[in-house]
């Protein structure tokens, strides 16, 4: 399979911060909708963001501890949104569009990660439902918005897609042949995070919207939240007190922002789309040696971009492009 998947030598690299990739980048007039833009890396990218003139959205499924994250930031708007539930999505949606403004940026970067079995709305798997599900009825709710504002739409998958693939037998693991495997499960939904935004600027390009995916680092901040001490010590990530054990392995949360950023904002990305991101530069296709770097082929397979675009219609009865 040819490939856009090259670096192009964008001058940044791991240790770039949020602030580095948009120094020189006016935003003034520029309008974001950053999920999870109130904790972790999330919280980072909003900061940045409103620090270069943007006026940033924030939907938050906890909109009180969003408020308290917030404050002090010029620029937010807060909202209240659930990706879980795809009701609390077309209420957001609706509520977003009634305002009659246009986005200029989308940054997916809300998500959960290995957490224990959980179903949400109809029994789906709830990494798959919130991480993928809940952000593929937002965009496309959004649509009319993005359209408008020819925005570019990022979504943070993560190294993590290196685990599986998507499992086309029994993605919600509903058929009980499989023992539910968290880190599996996380996988997958990272792995569609990528086939999304493949999808998505194929159909999106025509309307000046372009689509990327990326892997923000690994970067400590709640997503870990599910993650008993006991575990992230069997990893050797820390040591039992808490201590990072490697700290040259990690990002800061203003490292870990600087990718999404940069896949919002740069003009380097002008007139590309569709691949997928790390460390401020295009990922190169994974080694075959199984090291976790760079980008799987099943993650930017086109014909499993469609097919997962199409489910994931079918499950969410949203389709922008339908008809």
């Amino acid at each position: 399979m040819t490939t856009a998947q090259h670096k192009i030598g964008s001058g940044f690299d791991a240790k770039s911060t949020a602030d580095d990739v948009l120094e020189g980048i006016d935003l003034t007039g520029k309008l974001a909708i950053v999920t999870g833009g109130y904790s972790g890396i999330g919280l980072e990218t909003t900061r940045a963001l409103t620090k270069a003139g943007a006026r940033v959205v924030v939907p938050a499924r906890r909109p009180d501890t969003a408020r308290e994250a917030v404050a002090g930031i010029d620029g937010v708007e807060l909202d209240e949104l659930d990706l879980g539930d795809l009701e609390s999505v077309r209420g957001f949606a609706d509520r977003f569009l009634a305002s009659g403004r246009t986005v200029d940026l989308v940054i997916d970067s809300a998500g959960i990660m290995a957490c224990p079995e959980t179903r949400v709305g109809p029994g789906w798997e709830a990494q798959f439902a919130t991480n993928h599900l809940g952000h593929f009825a937002l965009v496309n709710r959004l649509w009319p918005a993005i359209a408008a504002g020819g925005a570019r739409v990022v979504s943070v998958s993560s190294t993590g897609h290196h685990a599986s693939g998507i499992r086309w037998d029994d993605i919600h693991w509903s058929q009980g042949t499989d023992k539910y495997d968290k880190w599996e499960a996380y996988g997958q939904a990272k792995t569609a995070n990528v086939l999304f935004a493949v999808h998505l600027d194929r159909l999106g390009a025509e309307h000046g919207v372009r689509a990327f995916a990326l892997h923000p680092g690994g970067i400590l901040t709640p997503l870990q939240r599910h993650l008993a001490t006991e575990e992230m010590v069997e990893r050797g990530w820390i040591d039992e007190d808490g201590n990072l054990l490697h700290p040259d392995l990690f990002k800061t949360p203003p490292q870990g922002a600087a990718t999404q950023v940069w896949a919002a904002t740069s003009p380097q990305l002008d007139g590309l789309g569709g691949v997928y991101l790390e460390d401020c530069d295009i990922a190169e296709p994974a080694p075959a040696d199984g090291e976790r770097t760079g980008v799987k082929e099943w993650a930017i397979d086109p014909e499993q971009a469609t097919r997962l675009w199409k489910l994931s219609a079918d499950l969410t009865g949203v389709d922008a492009f339908a008809g």
